[in-house]
Formats: C-alpha cells, sequence, structure tokens
C-alpha cells in the first residue's frame, strides 16, 4: 500500500471505532450530534471538499455530489425529526470510503503489475574509457558505441554482441520466463537482464528508439485511447448523475404535494426526502465508472506482463472481435530463413555431397549459400577451392580438391548436360554435379516455426472462423505451407501492394460487425498492418515500421502468443459486460424498491458500496492471463 492508502484505511478505522464506541454511549442532543458528526467528518471531510469544489466549478453531478447530498440530508432530518439517529449517514459515507479504498488498492495492483514491465528501464550504461568502465545516461550514448554489460544488469540500448557468450532473462519483455543464449555476431534488445557472462554490445540505435523505449512508451499512452465501452460510461454517467438528481428532488417534493393537494393527507415530509435520500445513494454509478475503465486497465496490465502489448482499450476491445485473421507467411508462420531440409538422390555420401555444395558456393554471400555453409556446420577452407564461375540465375562451377563441381538449379544441369532428378518435394531444389556426373540434390526450404500449426488450431477452437495466408512465394510452396499448417485460404506470390489489395478485399466480403486482424512482421507489412481492422506485429524481432503501424505487438514471435492475445481480450470485454449488467441491472431493482419505499439506506449502502466492490473484486480477474 502507498502513502494515501494508508492514510485512508487509518481514516476509516478510526472513524469505524468511533462509531462502535459512540454507540454504547448514552448521549443524548446536542452532545450526540457533535459527538457523531466527529466520525462521520473524519471519514467524510474529502469527499464534502470534493463536492463543494464540483460546485464551484459548476461540475456538479458527480457522485461526490451524491454522496454529500444524501449524507448532509439524512443527518440534516434526523436533525429535523429529533430521533437523534444518524448512524445511517455515517455507514454510507464510511462504507463509501471503503469502497474507495478498495477501488484504489485494486488500480495500484493493476499499476504494479505495469510497474513491472516498467523496471525494464535501464538507469545507466557502462562505457570503457581508458580501462575505467564509466555509468553513463543511455540518452547520451551514440549509435556504433561499445557498451560492457555485466552480469546482473539490464542491456541498456540494442545492438549487437561483440564480445562474450551469456544466457539472457527475457520475462519481463516476452514473459517466457526460459532464458535465451547469446553469442557475438547475434542481435541482442534491450530490457534484457544478462545472466551469466560479461557482454560487449555495439549499439545499433539510440535509446530514444530501441526497443525497451518503445515498449515503455506503448505502455505508458495505452490509457489514452479509450474503448467504445468506457465512452459509453461516460455519456452514461453524463446523462445519468443529473436525471437521477431530478428523480429523487421530484420523489422528495411530488408525492408529500400530491397527497397534501388532491387526496388531503398528512404530507408526510420525512418519509418521502428520506426514500429520495435513499434513491441518490443507491443511483450513485460508482460501479460502472470505476470497474469498467480498471477492468481495461487490468487487462492491458496482464497482457503486458504476458508479453503482448495493446496499445488502448479500443484496440482491446477490437481485437475480442477478430473472427478473420490474415497472416504474413514469412517471419510471421515460417522462420523466414533458409535451412537444409533434404538430401535426396545422392550417388556419394550425403555429408561429402554437402561438404562439395558449401566449398563451391563459399564465396558467394547469398542467404542459400549461407544455409549450405550452416548445414555444413565446419570451418571452409577455400584453399581447396580454385576457379569459381558464378552464372547468374543458374548456380556456379567451382574447381573442388580437382573435380568440377556444378551447384545450382535445373537451367545449370540443362547447360553443361546433366540430367536433373525431380524432387517431389516444395522449396529451393539445389542440385549438384561432380565432373559431368549427376551427385544428387539438396533441398533447402524456409523452416515453419514449431507452434504454427498449434497456433491456428487454438484460434480455430477460439471461435475464429477463418485464417487466410498471404504471401510473395510460388503458388506450390504456399499452397503445401497452408495445407500443412491448417489454413483456410492461400494467396500466393503477391507484392507488398497487393497484400493491402487483397486485405480490403476480404473487409470488403465479411459481415460489417466482424473483425479483421493482420498479422506480420516486415516493413512491407506496415501497410496492411494499418489497413486492417486490428494490426498485430510479431515485435521483438520485427521491423520498427511493423511495430509502429500495429496495434497489438507480441514481443515473443510465437504464434501462440496471436490466440492468447484473443483469449486475454475476449475473457477482459466479458469482465466489463458482466459488470455492465450487473452493476444496472442490481441499482434498477433497488431504485425502485427505494422509490417504493422498501428499500433502507441499508440496502442502498449495498446497492452502492457493495456492488462497486463486487464489480471491482471481478475486474480484477483481468490480470490474471497465465492460464489461457
Amino acid at each position: 500500500m502507498n502513502k494515501k492508502q494508508k492514510t485512508m484505511l487509518a481514516r476509516i478505522l478510526a472513524a469505524a471505532a468511533l462509531l462502535v464506541a459512540l454507540h454504547f454511549l448514552p448521549l443524548t442532543g446536542a452532545v450526540r450530534f457533535v459527538a457523531y458528526l466527529i466520525p462521520y467528518l473524519v471519514v467524510g471531510y474529502d469527499i464534502l471538499l470534493k463536492a463543494g469544489k464540483g460546485i464551484r466549478n459548476r461540475q456538479v453531478f458527480d457522485e461526490c455530489f451524491l454522496m454529500a447530498v444524501a449524507t448532509v440530508g439524512a443527518i440534516a432530518l434526523a436533525l429535523y425529526e429529533g430521533s437523534g439517529d444518524y448512524t445511517e449517514a455515517i455507514a454510507v459515507m464510511l462504507f463509501y470510503q471503503v469502497g474507495e479504498w478498495f477501488q484504489s488498492y485494486a488500480v495500484g495492483k493493476s499499476r504494479r503489475n505495469i510497474s513491472d514491465l516498467m523496471d525494464i528501464r535501464p538507469d545507466y550504461a557502462n562505457v570503457e574509457r581508458e580501462g575505467q568502465l564509466v555509468q553513463v545516461d543511455p540518452d547520451e550514448v551514440t549509435i556504433g558505441t561499445v557498451l560492457v554489460v555485466q552480469p546482473g544488469e539490464k542491456v541498456p540500448i540494442d545492438g549487437v554482441v561483440v564480445e562474450g557468450t551469456s544466457t539472457l532473462d527475457t520475462a519481463a519483455l516476452t514473459g517466457e520466463s526460459l532464458p535465451r543464449d547469446i553469442q557475438p555476431g547475434e542481435e541482442i534488445i534491450s530490457g534484457c537482464i544478462n545472466l551469466t557472462g560479461l557482454l560487449k554490445v555495439r549499439t545499433t540505435k539510440e535509446f530514444g528508439e530501441s526497443t525497451v523505449s518503445k515498449i515503455l512508451d506503448l505502455v505508458e499512452n495505452a490509457s489514452s485511447r479509450k474503448s467504445r465501452s468506457e465512452a459509453f460510461i461516460t455519456r452514461f454517467a453524463r446523462v445519468y448523475t443529473p436525471a437521477v438528481c431530478i428523480a429523487a428532488l421530484a420523489l422528495a417534493l411530488l408525492p408529500p404535494l400530491v397527497r397534501m393537494g388532491a387526496l388531503g393527507l398528512a404530507p408526510l415530509w420525512g418519509d418521502w426526502i428520506y426514500r429520495a435520500l435513499t434513491f441518490l445513494v443507491i443511483s450513485c454509478p460508482c460501479a460502472l465508472v470505476i470497474s469498467i475503465p480498471l477492468s481495461f486497465f487490468a487487462g492491458i496490465g496482464g497482457a503486458s506482463k504476458a508479453g503482448v502489448l495493446v496499445k488502448g482499450s479500443n484496440y482491446l476491445e477490437i481485437l475480442s472481435q477478430t473472427d478473420y485473421v490474415v497472416f504474413d507467411k514469412t517471419g510471421t508462420l515460417t522462420q523466414g530463413v533458409f535451412e537444409v531440409a533434404g538430401i535426396h538422390h545422392a550417388a556419394m555420401d550425403q555429408d561429402r555431397l554437402l561438404e562439395y555444395a558449401a566449398l563451391a558456393e563459399s564465396a558467394s554471400s547469398h542467404p542459400i549459400s549461407k544455409s549450405l555453409q550452416k548445414a555444413y556446420g565446419k570451418p571452409l577452407d577455400r584453399s581447396r577451392v580454385g576457379e569459381i564461375q558464378e552464372i547468374a540465375g543458374h548456380g556456379v562451377l567451382a574447381q573442388v580438391d580437382g573435380h568440377t563441381v556444378a551447384a545450382g538449379n535445373d537451367k545449370l544441369m540443362d547447360r553443361i548436360g546433366v540430367p536433373a532428378e525431380p524432387c517431389r518435394q516444395v522449396g529451393t531444389v539445389i542440385h549438384v554435379a561432380v565432373d559431368g556426373q549427376y551427385a544428387g540434390h539438396i533441398l533447402i526450404a524456409d523452416v515453419v516455426k514449431p507452434t504454427a500449426k498449434a497456433a491456428i488450431q487454438a484460434l480455430k477452437a477460439a471461435g475464429v472462423e477463418k485464417t487466410v495466408m498471404l504471401t510473395g512465394d510460388r503458388d506450390q510452396v504456399a499452397q503445401q505451407v497452408a495445407e500443412a499448417l491448417g489454413v483456410d485460404q492461400v494467396y500466393s506470390q503477391l507484392l507488398p501492394a497487393d497484400k493491402v489489395e487483397k486485405v480490403e478485399e476480404l473487409l470488403a466480403e465479411k459481415p460489417p460487425k466482424k473483425k479483421l486482424a493482420f498479422v506480420g512482421d516486415g516493413i512491407n507489412d506496415a501497410p496492411v498492418l494499418s489497413r486492417a481492422d486490428i494490426g498485430i506485429a510479431m515485435g521483438a524481432m520485427g521491423s520498427d515500421a511493423a511495430i509502429e503501424a500495429a496495434d497489438v505487438v507480441l514481443m515473443d514471435d510465437d504464434p501462440m502468443q496471436i490466440p492468447k492475445a484473443i483469449k486475454i481480450s475476449r475473457k477482459c470485454l466479458g469482465i466489463v459486460y458482466q459488470n455492465i449488467v450487473f452493476a444496472i441491472g442490481v441499482k434498477g431493482v433497488c431504485l425502485v424498491l427505494g422509490a417504493l419505499g422498501i428499500a433502507n439506506m441499508w440496502l442502498a449502502i449495498f446497492a452502492d458500496v457493495g456492488v462497486m466492490i463486487l464489480a471491482v473484486l471481478n475486474a480484477i480477474r483481468a490480470l490474471f492471463v497465465k492460464n489461457l
């Protein structure tokens, strides 16, 4: 608890203790009034001040005004009737403050959840100067500076590891507790915690553009984007509060006047004013005004803790309505890296075939050449390679250990007159011939992410009607990936502009109430992310443009985060609707009972504070998303 919460709790306990003590003291008259006024002011002075300030600023109709009028009116009524029963008025203020304290505690809990995420902000960066480590402000570090990150320290700025190996704790970014290994040459993102070895990192961005800064900016600004539900509650309270005040005034005046004038009966002013005051307490819209924003706040906080950054509660609401999910293939459903997927029809030892191909391609920086060298996995002795002839669009011819090695596509085999064996699997095929004899072929393919198929299944289990994949790959490759993953529809051989056009078509085809989400990670996905109803970026290693254009950022590149994000949003919206129905339903019933004289102040307290506490308790459930 913070200092303010502790002070409020102390006031509540002091007022409650005084109220109990006064119950056993035989006080009467003015002494009783003054004595009971003490606990009332102890617990409620701030509400009276806020109500007075609201009246002075011409912003009269809020919950403080309702509480002040109801409780002061109840005390005035007790004085008028001479009953000396001030307990109800004090109890109303006391329990209202209990509800306020409870709400403050719940918001604090939500904020602490987000503060844990905020803890990724680095306090300093280590720069080596004249053999000494100097701590500097991360904002002062320029691109290309080599930083030293010691075990236990946060990585302050995005960069590339130039020296050292270690393991990283990425839990604050991705929600994933499993440490990640890092070694020289690999990219490292700010906000991770270095667990074991000392690392030297060359920065590739300034602090303001690094991952940690973008995350903090997203979370800090999320509450500024209101959902339709929050906007409805704001408009509702603006109309509702004056309406119930007028209704309470009518309830206090009209029935007594009718009894006197039309019926010739005693007006019973005290009875009808008491009903009107009870009506005011019941009508206080705290449960809605507090619990609905709190539900969204807790939902965004819980999602952040799970590595799902939602830029505003409006996007959380749209995400919950998602029925169509459109994926970019490369980097989203697949890893976006080429790997050797198989060696077929080998006329020699497979390792030797791979060795010849890797040596022949050793002078090339093409991704396919790199994948061959990676699959070989051993240092390449370039002295074994003689003359290399690279034929554009075909492949390479090279002398390896005195043998003529040809590595390339069908066109290269046709060119040197060697019949090639066709490959039945989909991917990039590298045919290899040695001294004019066919030696086999190597299949290279973009590897599907291990959880991609499970993610598609989870989306369907969550009620997503249609999954679509967009890709620039050949149709045969696209169809095979879509079939393997269980994607409903696939569009291939698309340029970036074609993807936007295809999303436009899908948006036009779907029913208006159903929402379409697009998931991508590359810079060419930014226009599509902006055009979809909801754009989801595979965040941490995705491009800055994609993260900027997206409405939801997944800090982990795991496709399983997509159904998780949808489940989190649906849980949050479910809680919001539960609170709206519950609060309006209970208050509606109690207002009727209050107007009929059946409900007293004690039921009014439940209808106000009790409903608010139950709604706040329900809202807190949005924080817990671990098992979704």
